[in-house]
């Protein structure tokens, strides 16, 4: 162990015992963490903040969803098969909707979208949790994506580790010295895996207690991470070099049934520093930010509540949450929920408003505002104002009022790295040219800084059932958050107009896990975005964390500068795709796929040649039409009928078999009769030399032929082609030069006689 001392001896062994006997362990006081910090409060510390990262998740779920673990070597998966593998749900979920037999009118049962994720349909419903468009999804069955590295993970896994020792460590050295990491679960859907997949019964607190334990085996075994106990405590760990952990809990039961009291001192003396009062499910201590079907029907078969005052679920109505006419949440926080909030503050914990509704909120910031303005942050989250309006509409987007609220307290924000469209914000000076990239995340990170100026780190909600930022380059999403066409266009732009590639995994992979946040800094930073204040985003999280500790005189910052404008108005898919030409229907983007790249019409590829068939129902790829398409090293192989039909291959050297001119770099094909054989270069052998083509020789004649003695050597066809004192034989030596013959020599003709006189045509003069 390298650790620095971190407390007295018997606070580390309190700190060692297993969670059951760590019930009789006293508190870990701050100021006793805050003594053994040797770097002076206020220095700044380097490197960048991660607030909502779920490090140990394959415990999640009752252990029934993740393939794959933080320690060791990742390992192959199965492929998903159905009720005996990771990533999906049952088959038959329907007995969960006798759970709520009166729905006050709804035909639950008919519903498309409860059939979807209750009917017979586990399996279809397993397919769908994880699909957006332009993604083949890891969910359900997926044969295809069972490798690691090569196949998982990548931007858009959901159910496969993302947050490997090994990666965590590689973010750490590029730059990463703190982060949150985020104890999760949720009760529906772990009901919902199939059940020989659970290492335990479905119990959200049991979830969260077994992550806690890897969390604290994980400090207790590693030199280069520690879990931090105060600000102080942060400090010091960053400024010796190591990663700083902190904390925190995301989880709808929070507590359970027990005495929460009870339950936030035993949490905190095991070194939990944050909380997030509600996750997806309105509970004992406040109403949830409504956001995804699948979380309104849990809300659902918790209360059988169905509202018509507004449609959230669907047009016309919201399954589960009390909504008013504007399709917000009507509940806040309940009294026992106000208490718990202030305890927190009395602990000096940091509250996490991520997953409130609108009005739990702002009764937060009602209690932070009676406590001289304790700071609140949010995690994860997506400022409303930039995003796509269809995300707009979800309450759990951050609107600029909450993020004034975070500037008054001296809190920060966790800015999600997502994959979807967001609008563009003008005065970014980032084009918004690859959705869901880089490109899309700069929109919604410079509006942050210059538009609401509120501080910044990163919120990835890496494991978090969550797909991430897409790559700009490569057939795995690229550009595409939109619609095909679009995203051809935008991909291609990506490889003529750059930035450049990185060089890394991330170019092709997106955010994959952990430790490619560094690239995604880099390329943010590349694409034309100011990541100052991410770079120095832990020392902005420790500062925040001081102010919770500390005495407050008012308000951090009156946030009075903020300035909404610049976002550009939304034009809607169907109108932008309306601008493209069309093949059978299916809008397309000309020219906008090289050699290679997968198609679905000729007209797509540059060479105007797709392998697809039957208008796109069997996608294809570019080929080529002609020796054109494929450069000056190259040739189009049209010869040959089946796979390789098409592809270009480099062009052949001198000898290889071939069938015409354009496939020799020579340029020249010949042999049989001249016409089809071997390459070889005209006229670059002499009399004598092997040959296999007359053009071949200098002498315009080789002696091969294509049947018997394919390979042969030059012939002369004139004296010319030998020497001073030779001719060119004839008969039996035709071909071949000959020496000329001396006086008395019979000849046949003067050129054959050294005198050049043959005397009546018999012997040489």
């Amino acid at each position: 162990m390298h650790h620095l001392p971190r407390a007295p001896l018997p606070r580390l062994l309190c700190l060692g015992f297993t969670l059951a006997l760590a019930h009789g362990c006293a508190p870990i006081m701050e100021e006793e963490a805050a003594e053994l910090a040797t770097t002076q409060q206020g220095v700044g510390v380097p490197g960048f903040a991660e607030l909502h990262h779920h490090m140990f998740a394959e415990e999640a779920f009752g252990g029934g969803w993740f393939h794959g673990s933080h320690t060791g070597t990742l390992a192959r998966c199965d492929g998903g098969a159905p009720e005996s593998s990771h990533a999906r749900v049952r088959m038959d979920l329907s007995n969960l909707l006798d759970l709520c037999p009166n729905s006050g009118g709804v035909d639950l049962g008919t519903n498309p979208l409860l059939a979807s994720l209750f009917g017979i349909g586990g399996a279809v419903g397993s397919e769908f949790i994880g699909k957006v468009e332009g993604t083949q999804g890891d969910t359900g069955l997926h044969l295809g994506r069972r490798e690691v590295p090569s196949e998982w993970p990548r931007w858009d896994t959901i159910a496969h580790q993302q947050s490997w020792e090994g990666w965590l460590r590689q973010a750490h050295q590029g730059g990463m010295s703190l982060v949150m990491v985020s104890l999760v679960s949720n009760g529906f859907l772990c009901n919902a895996l199939p059940y020989q997949n659970l290492k335990r019964p479905c119990d959200e607190m049991a979830d969260i207690e077994a992550q806690l334990q890897k969390a604290r085996d994980f400090d207790a075994r590693t030199d280069w991470v520690e879990i931090a106990l105060s600000p102080a405590h942060a400090r010091q760990i960053i400024s010796s070099g190591r990663l700083a952990m902190v904390l925190s809990i995301e989880t709808s039961k929070l507590f359970g049934t027990k005495d929460w009291r009870t339950e936030l001192d035993r949490l905190h003396a095991l070194g939990v520093r944050s909380l997030q009062p509600v996750h997806q499910l309105d509970n004992r201590f406040a109403g949830a930010a409504p956001h995804n079907a699948i979380f309104q029907a849990a809300q659902f078969l918790e209360n059988c509540h169905i509202d018509f005052d507004c449609g959230v679920t669907t047009g016309s109505f919201t399954l589960g949450f009390d909504v008013d006419s504007a399709c917000r949440n009507t509940k806040g926080l309940t009294a026992e929920g106000k208490s718990f909030v202030q305890a927190m503050m009395a602990k000096g914990m940091l509250v996490d408003l991520a997953h409130m509704s609108e009005r739990s909120v702002q009764d937060t910031f009602a209690i932070s505002q009676a406590n001289t303005y304790y700071p609140l942050f949010i995690s994860h989250g997506h400022f409303r104002e930039v995003v796509n309006p269809k995300l707009a509409d979800d309450e759990k987007t951050t609107p600029a009022w909450v993020a004034k609220y975070l500037r008054q307290t001296g809190g920060m924000f966790g800015l999600r790295t997502a994959h979807e469209e967001t609008r563009t914000y003008t005065k970014s000076g980032v084009a918004n040219t690859c959705h869901g990239s880089t490109r899309s995340l700069a929109q919604l990170y410079e509006f942050g800084r210059q538009g609401l100026k509120v501080n910044m780190a990163f919120g990835a909600d890496l494991n978090g059932f969550i797909q991430q930022t897409r790559p700009r380059f490569g057939p795995n999403g690229a550009c595409s958050a939109t619609f095909q066409a679009e995203a051809d266009v935008q991909s291609y732009q990506q490889t003529i107009s750059g930035p450049a590639r990185l060089g890394t995994e991330f170019d092709e992979k997106g955010l994959a896990h952990i430790g490619l946040l560094p690239d995604l800094l880099r390329d943010l930073k590349n694409v034309g975005a100011n990541t100052a204040g991410l770079e120095s985003s832990a020392e902005t999280f420790i500062r925040m964390w001081e102010r919770a500790n500390t005495t407050r005189s008012g308000m951090a910052d009156p946030a009075t500068d903020m300035d909404t404008t610049g976002v550009a108005a939304y034009v809607s898919k169907e109108t932008r795709e309306a601008q493209f030409p069309t093949v059978c229907g299916v809008a397309y983007a000309p020219d906008s796929k090289v050699l290679g790249q997968g198609c679905r019409f000729d007209a797509e590829c540059q060479s105007d040649q797709c392998t697809s068939v039957l208008c796109s129902t069997f996608d294809g790829r570019c080929v080529c039409n002609d020796d054109g398409d494929c450069g000056s090293a190259s040739f189009c192989e049209l010869e040959l009928p089946g796979p390789g039909d098409n592809d270009c291959k480099p062009k052949k050297v001198n000898w290889d078999a071939c069938s015409r001119d354009g496939q020799c770099q020579s340029g020249a094909c010949g042999g049989c009769a001249d016409a089809t054989g071997w390459c070889y270069t005209p006229r670059s052998k002499a009399y004598g030399q092997t040959c296999k083509s007359d053009r071949e020789c200098t002498t315009d004649r080789c002696s091969a032929d294509c049947y018997i003695n394919p390979t042969g050597s030059c012939l002369c066809k004139s004296d010319s082609h030998c020497g001073s004192t030779q001719y060119c034989g004839w008969g039996l030596n035709d071909g071949k030069c000959q020496n000329k013959k001396s006086r008395g020599a019979v000849c046949g003709s003067d050129r054959e006689c050294l005198s050049n006189n043959c005397r009546w045509s018999f012997t040489c003069a």
